[in-house]
């Protein structure tokens, strides 16, 4: 990885952190080969538990690099849209990834969260913000559509035509009005948003991983699936929650009346 990303271990937590700080974590080619790196190592990884992701400096992320977009502006139209169909499927298999890693995923937000940015903040399963922290949709406003699975989380959250004006008119939306739509969970004092970012991340990462994991497949896969194999889904994963360790512990515990000591297995 590069400097554009960081990937810390602390325990169970892993934390990736977008690193261009002068640029507002605007997206690089080396910071999104990252991301998909340090997302496949987590997911792989059994010690980890959590994954928080966060924005160095005073922004979560604030999309791609517009800047560095000029230079494409004197390729053709076919050039150009050859070369934007090919970078904007590299940001795929982190998203897939996002979706499919079986533990959960908390966006950490201060500052602006813009165009990708966004896109990869709605792809996390929880997001805690800052009270200063806001969100733009942004694509509008350079003349192009979302992407980073913008257009897949944004109307199952907000509903439609809410998601018709986030993303039409590109409006910033404040923190509060964030969690009032769903988009954001938690809404913390702004020097507060470490300590309770780290206090939730614990929180998930001490929990039943097993059971964690296979709730967040079942909710992701509830959004596509019909009644009947839903309900499917469900008999499957309680029964293979009741075969791992953690189910024993979490029945003993009840039983006992203490709190459960997970392994996450």
């Amino acid at each position: 990885m590069s400097d554009d990303l960081l990937y810390e271990k602390n325990g169970a937590i892993a934390t990736i952190t977008l690193n261009r700080p002068e640029a507002r974590n605007a997206l690089s080619m080396d910071m999104r080969e990252g991301l998909f790196q340090a997302f496949s190592d987590a997911e792989v990884d059994d010690a980890i538990r959590c994954v928080v992701v966060r924005g160095a400096g005073e922004h979560f992320q604030a999309g791609g690099d517009v800047k560095a977009f000029n230079e494409y502006a004197k390729l053709s139209p076919t050039e150009r849209q050859q070369t934007f169909e090919r970078r904007i499927h590299g940001l795929h298999p982190t998203v897939f990834t996002m979706m499919r890693m079986p533990k959960p995923i908390i966006a950490s937000v201060r500052g602006g969260a813009a165009g990708f940015g966004l896109s990869l903040m709605m792809a996390c399963d929880m997001v805690i913000a800052s009270e200063d922290a806001f969100i733009t949709l942004a694509y509008i406003g350079i003349g192009t559509t979302p992407d980073g699975s913008g257009t897949y989380t944004l109307p199952r959250i907000v509903g439609l035509k809410k998601a018709m004006e986030i993303a039409m008119l590109g409006d910033r939306i404040k923190a509060a009005e964030a969690k009032d739509l769903g988009l954001i969970n938690f809404v913390v004092p702004t020097g507060e948003l470490e300590a309770e970012t780290a206090k939730l991340a614990k929180r998930l990462a001490n929990g039943p991983t097993v059971a964690l994991g296979r709730t967040k497949q079942l909710l992701n896969a509830s959004l596509n699936n019909s009644l009947e194999a839903q309900l499917s889904l469900e008999a499957q994963n309680f029964a293979a929650c009741a075969a791992s360790n953690d189910w024993v512990e979490g029945v003993t515990a009840f039983k006992e009346k203490r709190k459960p000591d997970y392994q996450g297995n």
